[in-house]
Protein backbone atom coordinates (compact mmCIF):
# COMPACT_ATOMS: atom_id res chain seq x y z
CA UNK A 1 0.00 0.00 0.00
CA UNK A 2 1.17 3.50 -0.87
CA UNK A 3 -0.31 6.71 0.55
CA UNK A 4 0.04 9.85 -1.53
CA UNK A 5 -1.67 13.11 -2.33
CA UNK A 6 -4.80 12.77 -4.44
CA UNK A 7 -4.37 13.72 -8.11
CA UNK A 8 -7.03 14.97 -10.57
CA UNK A 9 -6.79 11.61 -12.36
CA UNK A 10 -7.98 9.95 -9.10
CA UNK A 11 -11.26 11.87 -8.84
CA UNK A 12 -13.42 9.25 -10.59
CA UNK A 13 -11.94 6.40 -8.57
CA UNK A 14 -12.37 8.35 -5.33
CA UNK A 15 -16.02 9.09 -6.14
CA UNK A 16 -16.66 5.39 -6.91
CA UNK A 17 -14.88 4.35 -3.72
CA UNK A 18 -17.02 6.63 -1.51
CA UNK A 19 -20.19 5.55 -3.36
CA UNK A 20 -19.38 1.92 -2.57
CA UNK A 21 -18.12 2.54 0.98
CA UNK A 22 -21.18 4.57 1.99
CA UNK A 23 -23.83 2.80 -0.08
CA UNK A 24 -25.61 1.75 3.11
CA UNK A 25 -26.91 4.78 5.01
CA UNK A 26 -24.81 4.92 8.22
CA UNK A 27 -27.86 5.72 10.36
CA UNK A 28 -30.62 3.56 8.85
CA UNK A 29 -28.57 0.86 7.11
CA UNK A 30 -30.81 1.22 4.04
CA UNK A 31 -29.02 0.74 0.69
CA UNK A 32 -28.86 3.89 -1.44
CA UNK A 33 -28.44 4.16 -5.20
CA UNK A 34 -24.79 4.74 -6.16
CA UNK A 35 -25.68 8.21 -7.49
CA UNK A 36 -27.43 9.08 -4.20
CA UNK A 37 -24.49 8.81 -1.79
CA UNK A 38 -23.95 12.20 -0.08
CA UNK A 39 -20.36 11.43 0.92
CA UNK A 40 -19.34 10.95 -2.72
CA UNK A 41 -20.98 14.24 -3.76
CA UNK A 42 -19.46 15.97 -0.74
CA UNK A 43 -15.89 15.14 -1.75
CA UNK A 44 -16.53 16.54 -5.24
CA UNK A 45 -17.95 19.75 -3.75
CA UNK A 46 -15.13 20.10 -1.21
CA UNK A 47 -12.55 20.10 -4.01
CA UNK A 48 -14.30 23.18 -5.45
CA UNK A 49 -14.62 25.01 -2.12
CA UNK A 50 -12.35 27.75 -0.77
CA UNK A 51 -11.69 25.44 2.22
CA UNK A 52 -10.05 22.77 0.05
CA UNK A 53 -6.45 22.03 1.04
CA UNK A 54 -4.92 19.82 -1.68
CA UNK A 55 -2.13 18.56 0.61
CA UNK A 56 -4.81 17.14 2.92
CA UNK A 57 -6.62 15.01 0.36
CA UNK A 58 -4.85 11.66 0.44
CA UNK A 59 -5.37 8.33 -1.30
CA UNK A 60 -4.16 4.85 -0.46
CA UNK A 61 -3.25 2.80 -3.49
CA UNK A 62 -2.61 -0.85 -4.02
CA UNK A 63 0.37 -0.64 -6.34
CA UNK A 64 0.07 -4.22 -7.56
CA UNK A 65 -0.33 -5.72 -10.99
CA UNK A 66 -3.15 -3.29 -11.83
CA UNK A 67 -0.94 -0.27 -11.17
CA UNK A 68 -2.19 2.66 -9.11
CA UNK A 69 -5.49 1.19 -7.85
CA UNK A 70 -7.16 3.60 -5.36
CA UNK A 71 -8.42 1.64 -2.35
CA UNK A 72 -8.93 4.43 0.22
CA UNK A 73 -9.34 8.19 0.54
CA UNK A 74 -9.38 10.75 3.34
CA UNK A 75 -9.78 14.50 3.23
CA UNK A 76 -9.52 17.37 5.69
CA UNK A 77 -10.72 20.84 4.79
CA UNK A 78 -10.52 24.25 6.38
CA UNK A 79 -12.97 24.75 9.19
CA UNK A 80 -13.02 27.41 11.87
CA UNK A 81 -14.05 28.11 15.43
CA UNK A 82 -16.59 30.83 16.08
CA UNK A 83 -16.76 33.53 17.23
CA UNK A 84 -13.14 34.47 16.48
CA UNK A 85 -12.75 32.61 13.19
CA UNK A 86 -9.80 30.53 14.44
CA UNK A 87 -8.71 28.31 11.52
CA UNK A 88 -8.87 24.55 12.22
CA UNK A 89 -9.52 21.40 10.18
CA UNK A 90 -12.56 19.23 9.61
CA UNK A 91 -11.75 15.60 8.78
CA UNK A 92 -14.02 13.64 6.53
CA UNK A 93 -15.13 11.74 4.77
CA UNK A 94 -12.81 8.78 5.20
CA UNK A 95 -13.65 5.92 2.87
CA UNK A 96 -12.17 2.53 2.02
CA UNK A 97 -13.23 0.26 -0.82
CA UNK A 98 -15.48 -2.38 0.76
CA UNK A 99 -13.31 -5.37 -0.16
CA UNK A 100 -10.30 -3.63 1.43
CA UNK A 101 -11.99 -2.68 4.69
CA UNK A 102 -10.64 -4.11 7.95
CA UNK A 103 -7.12 -4.34 6.50
CA UNK A 104 -5.81 -1.16 8.18
CA UNK A 105 -6.21 1.13 5.16
CA UNK A 106 -8.29 3.69 7.09
CA UNK A 107 -5.85 3.63 9.99
CA UNK A 108 -2.90 4.31 7.69
CA UNK A 109 -4.78 7.15 5.96
CA UNK A 110 -5.75 8.88 9.22
CA UNK A 111 -2.21 8.63 10.61
CA UNK A 112 -0.83 10.06 7.35
CA UNK A 113 -3.34 12.91 7.31
CA UNK A 114 -2.61 13.83 10.93
CA UNK A 115 1.14 13.82 10.23
CA UNK A 116 0.72 16.12 7.23
CA UNK A 117 -1.60 18.43 9.21
CA UNK A 118 0.83 18.62 12.10
CA UNK A 119 3.76 19.31 9.75
CA UNK A 120 1.68 22.16 8.28
CA UNK A 121 1.32 23.66 11.80
CA UNK A 122 -2.42 23.08 12.03
CA UNK A 123 -3.77 23.46 15.55
CA UNK A 124 -6.80 21.17 15.71
CA UNK A 125 -8.69 18.52 13.72
CA UNK A 126 -12.39 17.87 14.39
CA UNK A 127 -14.75 15.21 13.03
CA UNK A 128 -18.07 13.49 13.40
CA UNK A 129 -17.53 9.76 13.77
CA UNK A 130 -17.31 6.68 15.94
CA UNK A 131 -15.54 7.35 19.25
CA UNK A 132 -14.46 3.69 19.37
CA UNK A 133 -12.69 4.05 16.01
CA UNK A 134 -11.14 7.52 16.35
CA UNK A 135 -9.97 7.20 19.97
CA UNK A 136 -6.92 5.25 18.73
CA UNK A 137 -5.74 8.40 16.92
CA UNK A 138 -5.95 10.60 20.00
CA UNK A 139 -9.40 12.06 19.35
CA UNK A 140 -11.52 12.92 22.39
CA UNK A 141 -15.01 14.35 22.80
CA UNK A 142 -14.59 17.88 21.48
CA UNK A 143 -16.00 19.46 24.63
CA UNK A 144 -12.93 18.20 26.55
CA UNK A 145 -10.93 20.66 24.40
CA UNK A 146 -13.41 23.55 24.66
CA UNK A 147 -14.86 22.94 21.18
CA UNK A 148 -18.61 22.73 20.72
CA UNK A 149 -20.20 20.71 17.90
CA UNK A 150 -22.05 22.58 15.14
CA UNK A 151 -25.10 20.51 16.14
CA UNK A 152 -25.57 19.80 19.87
CA UNK A 153 -27.30 16.47 19.05
CA UNK A 154 -23.94 15.05 17.92
CA UNK A 155 -22.72 14.84 21.55
CA UNK A 156 -19.86 12.36 22.03
CA UNK A 157 -19.67 11.53 18.30
CA UNK A 158 -18.21 14.97 17.60
CA UNK A 159 -14.54 14.69 18.46
CA UNK A 160 -11.34 16.69 18.18
CA UNK A 161 -7.61 16.30 18.45
CA UNK A 162 -5.13 19.07 19.30
CA UNK A 163 -2.05 19.17 17.13
CA UNK A 164 -0.12 22.30 18.13
CA UNK A 165 -0.37 25.86 19.37
CA UNK A 166 -2.16 27.46 22.27
CA UNK A 167 -5.65 26.90 23.61
CA UNK A 168 -8.60 26.92 21.24
CA UNK A 169 -12.29 27.16 22.00
CA UNK A 170 -15.54 27.94 20.31
CA UNK A 171 -18.17 26.39 18.09
CA UNK A 172 -16.81 24.40 15.18
CA UNK A 173 -17.89 25.19 11.62
CA UNK A 174 -17.15 22.91 8.67
CA UNK A 175 -16.35 24.06 5.14
CA UNK A 176 -19.51 25.30 3.40
CA UNK A 177 -20.34 22.11 1.41
CA UNK A 178 -21.02 20.30 4.70
CA UNK A 179 -23.88 22.73 5.34
CA UNK A 180 -25.72 21.36 2.28
CA UNK A 181 -25.73 17.73 3.48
Amino acid sequence: MIVRRERPADHGAVRSLHSAAFRADPVTGVERASDDVPEARLVDELREDAGFLPHLSLVATDAGADGDDVIGHVIATRGWLEPLGTPVLGLGPLGVRPRDQRRGVGTVLVHALLAVAEAADETLVALLGSPDYYRRFGFVPSTELGVRAPDPRWSSHFQARRLSGGPVQGTFRYAEPFERL
